[in-house]
């Protein structure tokens, strides 16, 4: 059966969950990250890694989605939940926390107590990538899972936020392959562009890579902006307190 067949054949949201961790479609990426969590990196030699493709996070009736490109080798490959156990990571959860999005700011493992409000974390290829360069071939089996999942959050998905313009093309062609209509010129990623897929919002943002954040290219009140403009095209729902 095709990943596409697999992920539709889902349910509900745990279900398609379960059945994007037992995924062994792409051979590369099954390699790849199946010899990382056997050598581990050196800090977390005392570890186990997942070592598996990595599901969404966040609750079901969400009103914004985050969408990364996939796994860290050492972060996500190893905790098991997206974007945790690297300073991408931190980087987005704390801006999350601030916005009132998340409970707390950081993001260490999968019993960390983290609970995201109104918003869900997902990456639009499921395993870890050598050298973090999905293939083409790669990207298209995966994007069953991605829009399996965004069919499941599409009653109350108002805002896609897309970290890096792998994550933004990849929304671009699930709005395409879901029968929507573009605006013409394609849409082009930049930070803080934002374009209307239908009626779901648009927004863009560079990835909070160590290569980013470490160069000033993003800083936080730039990814603060942008969770901001998130939260607000969303119309201020699913917050702390809200």
């Amino acid at each position: 059966m095709s990943v596409r067949a697999q992920a539709y054949a889902a349910l509900h949201l745990d279900a398609l969950d379960g059945a994007v961790v037992e995924c062994r479609a792409c051979p590369r990426l099954v390699a790849w990250r199946e010899q990382v969590a056997q050598e581990r990196r050196a800090a977390f030699r005392d570890q186990q890694y997942w070592g598996r493709p990595v599901p969404g996070f966040g609750p079901s009736d969400a009103s914004i989605v985050v969408l990364g490109l996939a796994p860290a080798a050492h972060g996500a490959n190893r905790t098991g939940r997206v974007f945790t156990g690297d300073r991408s990571g931190d980087w987005l959860f704390s801006a999350l926390y601030r916005a009132g999005l998340a409970n707390q700011p950081m993001a260490t493992g999968r019993d960390d107590g983290l609970r995201l409000h109104g918003t869900r974390v997902l990456a639009a290829v499921r395993c870890a990538p050598p050298a973090n360069k999905p293939t083409p071939d790669e990207r298209d089996t995966c994007s069953g899972w991605l829009d399996a999942e965004l069919a499941m959050l599409r009653p109350t998905m108002r805002v896609v936020v897309a970290l890096g313009a792998f994550a933004w093309d990849a929304a671009v062609s699930w709005h395409v392959r879901s029968g929507g209509e573009l605006q013409r010129p394609r849409p082009r990623f930049g930070h803080a562009a934002q374009s209307p897929l239908g009626d779901v919002a648009l927004i863009g943002s560079f990835h909070p890579s160590q290569q980013n954040t470490f160069t000033g290219r993003l800083t936080e009140p730039m990814l603060d902006a942008v969770v901001q403009a998130a939260r607000a095209a969303a119309g201020g729902e699913g917050t702390m307190g809200a």
